[in-house]
């Protein structure tokens, strides 16, 4: 695989790709896949992006939809960060949802462009009931830091982070990215692309950071009940996903100013 500088950039994957909690739909939504394609473009200008990334979205559907939607563009750059709605899905399609990572790995691989992937956090050390999701977790993230050792795909470890267990570095669902932890995965991205200036200094806890309190993990524990949990048995009891009815924010590759 080809290594930059990059012409084309793809990002395929749901919320966290598609920005959730950076900005929202009245300023306009960021998130770590637009921020990683402002410092491609600032190092070679005239980088042309495409962001088809959608909240809510499955594995299944990122390799039945958005992966073919993406190859279609050609890109020298891909990055794909999917799995977190398959991890807390309730039922028995975990393992086919597996089944569909391989798949989607081996379609990436066979692409030719540079592929960023990332394993998932550990939020068992952010939130109490992350401990319930911890092995399906753990299986997710073999997954990938195997088949970026098979295809060479750049790994961005966010599991064994420090900076990751950080209460700022998420929003108040404790789930998805703030804007300060879409800035730490678009850095984290950067040094696994090798990008001048950037460094490991995205994982490191800050100087008077600690690992969360009991007190802080409850509230964590709060605030994903409210902010994550509601939400998503409202949708539920509705049959509806988050991402119904909304469309890829960058649907079609295009300069990444103006």
């Amino acid at each position: 695989m080809a290594d930059g500088p990059y012409t084309r950039y793809v990002a395929i994957g749901d919320s966290q790709t598609e920005g959730l909690w950076d900005g929202d739909d009245s300023v306009g939504i960021l998130g770590f896949a637009d921020r990683l394609a402002a410092m491609l473009d600032a190092l070679h200008p005239g980088l042309q992006y495409a962001n088809l990334a959608i909240r809510g979205r499955r594995i299944r559907d990122v390799l039945d939809d958005q992966l073919p939607r993406a190859l279609a563009m050609r890109p020298d750059l891909i990055s794909v960060c999917v799995g977190m709605n398959d991890i807390t899905r309730p039922g028995m399609l975990f393992d086919r949802a597996m089944a569909d990572l391989d798949l989607l790995h081996d379609r990436l691989a066979e692409s030719g462009a540079t592929v960023v992937t990332t394993t998932f956090p550990d939020i068992a050390r952010i939130v109490p009931i992350g401990r319930i999701l911890s092995s399906r977790m753990l299986r997710t993230n073999e997954a990938i830091v195997t088949a970026a050792d098979r295809y060479g795909f750049k790994l961005v470890d966010l599991y064994s982070a420090a900076s990751m267990t950080q209460p700022d570095t998420w929003s108040d669902d404790r789930v998805h990215g703030s804007p300060k932890g879409h800035m730490l995965f678009a850095a984290a991205a950067a040094e696994a692309l090798d990008l001048p200036g950037s460094n490991h200094d995205w994982a490191q806890q800050g100087p008077a950071a600690t690992d969360p309190s009991i007190r802080q993990r409850a509230y964590s524990q709060l605030l994903w009940t409210k902010n994550m949990l509601g939400p998503w048995l409202w949708h539920h009891a509705q049959g509806k996903s988050s991402g119904d009815g909304r469309v890829p924010k960058r649907p079609t590759l295009e300069s990444v100013v103006g």
